[in-house]
């Protein structure tokens, strides 16, 4: 496993792989470039995707193996952990920790 959060970028690319189970660079890309929430005429590039890939894997977030001239990805971290670990972190850094700010703070800007 991993002491390394991913970053927005590598999370995106995990949920697809997470939902997936496992998935090619170019399935990669097209998932994240089906649900990018940025305009739809700038979507990632397979090599853009390639070099997150690779970089995930450094970080040992995902593995991959060849099959035929395609690599398949495959997660290495555990969607419920990373999840969890990324909101305590955010706790952490925004509210000190305080479960109880956080959640006046959520509360205050919803409607109810």
């Amino acid at each position: 496993m991993t002491d390394q959060q991913p970053t927005d970028r590598e999370l995106e690319a995990l949920k697809v792989l997470w939902d997936q189970g496992e998935a090619t660079v170019r399935e990669v890309c097209e998932a994240m470039n089906s649900t990018d929430d940025a305009d739809s005429n700038t979507g990632l590039a397979y090599t853009t995707v390639l070099s997150l890939l690779q970089v995930m894997e450094q970080k040992n977030l995902v593995a991959h193996r060849r099959e035929g001239k395609a690599y398949v990805y495959l997660p290495q971290v555990e969607r419920k952990k990373t999840l969890r670990d990324l909101a305590g972190g955010f706790l952490e850094r925004v509210f000190d920790g305080s479960l109880d700010e956080y959640l006046v703070h959520a509360l205050g800007t919803r409607n109810v």
